[in-house]
């Protein structure tokens, strides 16, 4: 016997027969003795559909207010959908809106954070045998307005009631069996992992990993919620993600999986003056306009001048570029030149705090390959590499077998 709390994203949910294939699964755990949470998205597709009306009805500058109110009742929808399937089944069964458990947060709309969740509707429920059904991606704040969470939502939302309640696992069902060394659809050798830690998974999310939310894996970090990635529609154990057992050290792989960007971009300004406050010049005004800077490289300084590289999202490139060409001459520099056929390809794994020569490793099997490396940024457990588009495949699986994650025996170099 177990307490659960189930996370179902859109695709699980997607239509009616799979809200039904997923009642079937609870209620099966509930004949094992499993006291469940149940966490829901909208059906795939419906949000989109719900902001497309929003914009045609309100199309220069939508309230963002009224916007989370149309868009919970995205998930309202499901959680109904779900209860009647469940008692379709004979589970007594409840569904409850995020205000309804009272799931408090901020008032940020459409980008709110919770600030406590109030868990005695829920625990008298289990309690009595159901099986609690909440939406996901949206909560209330303290006027009584509905707030949505962004992108990501419904994971934080089922993190944070499996953290309120205490639960012994915080299980999200997904379109994929866990997390796995790298894209399948890249490097067919790539093997599902039995386990991460919320520090790898942290890392991999940050660097392009699409299987969980960033902000869904920090709050199961700080809040110490295990978190299991499973699939929705086949058996399997998923991936565990889990603090890190110091006790096992000696058995972590060096690298544990290889993330990659396709979304990054890269601008070089040149010769301009090497002093201080030349940084802030460039990259201040670039924050005025609301776009996230990612890698920074700045060359030593020669006769007075340096050159500035930074990465920037693809949407953002041609939009920043132009601002910087026309700043050209107030920055004095030479040349303003970009790039957006550029990726980026990072390995994560916290093996690599106890073990020396990791990026040597990994700058000759990319060298091997004829493969450039246009930047390069290390942390304690990541290193990454911003490399030429076309050479995107190559170098992962170059990577992949330079560090042996097909072979989940090899843990040593």
């Amino acid at each position: 016997m177990a307490s659960l709390v189930k996370k179902f994203g859109g695709t699980s949910v997607g239509t009616v027969e799979r809200i039904q294939a997923v009642a079937k699964k609870l209620a099966k755990a509930k004949e094992a003795g499993d006291d469940q949470v149940v966490v829901v998205s909208a059906m795939s597709g419906e949000t989109n559909r719900l902001v497309a009306m929003a914009k045609e009805v309100m199309p220069a500058t939508v309230d963002v207010r009224e916007l989370d109110v149309l868009l919970s009742t995205g998930e309202q929808v499901t959680i109904a959908l779900l209860c009647m399937a469940l008692k379709t089944l004979g589970c007594d069964a409840r569904s409850y809106t995020g205000a309804q458990v009272r799931i408090l947060t901020d008032s940020s709309h459409s980008k709110a954070r919770i600030v406590s969740i109030d868990t005695d509707k829920i625990t008298t429920d289990l309690e009595k045998g159901r099986i609690v059904v909440v939406a996901g991606f949206q909560g209330v704040d303290a006027e009584g307005d509905i707030t949505t969470l962004g992108r990501g939502g419904s994971d934080t939302s089922a993190v944070a009631l499996a953290a309120a309640l205490g639960s012994d696992e915080c299980q999200i069902f997904t379109d994929v069996d866990g997390v796995y060394t790298t894209d399948p659809r890249v490097e067919s050798k790539a093997r599902r992992l039995d386990r991460i830690t919320f520090e790898e998974m942290l890392e991999m999310a940050s660097l392009g990993s699409k299987v969980l939310q960033i902000r869904a894996v920090e709050f199961a970090g700080k809040y110490n919620v295990p978190l299991r990635v499973l699939s929705s529609f086949e058996e399997g154990e998923g991936t565990l993600i889990t603090t890190d057992d110091e006790e096992n050290e000696m058995e972590q792989a060096l690298v544990s999986g290889i993330a990659f960007n396709r979304d990054e971009a890269q601008i070089t300004i040149t010769n301009i003056a090497d002093q201080p406050g030349t940084a802030y010049s460039i990259l201040g005004p670039i924050a005025d306009l609301n776009v996230e800077v990612d890698m920074i490289v700045q060359n030593a300084g020669v006769d007075g001048t340096t050159d500035f590289t930074f990465t920037v999202h693809r949407d953002e490139y041609q939009r920043v570029l132009d601002f910087l060409v026309a700043r050209q001459k107030e920055l004095g520099a030479a040349t303003v030149t970009g790039n957006d056929q550029i990726v980026k390809v990072s390995i994560v794994g916290v093996g690599m705090r106890s073990h020396a020569g990791i990026a040597s490793r990994m700058f000759r099997a990319l060298s091997e390959k004829g493969i450039n490396l246009r930047m390069i940024t290390t942390s304690e457990i990541k290193i990454s590499v911003v490399i030429d588009e076309d050479y995107l495949e190559l170098g992962v699986r170059s990577l992949h077998d330079e560090f042996g994650l097909a072979d989940a025996a090899v843990t040593e170099a």
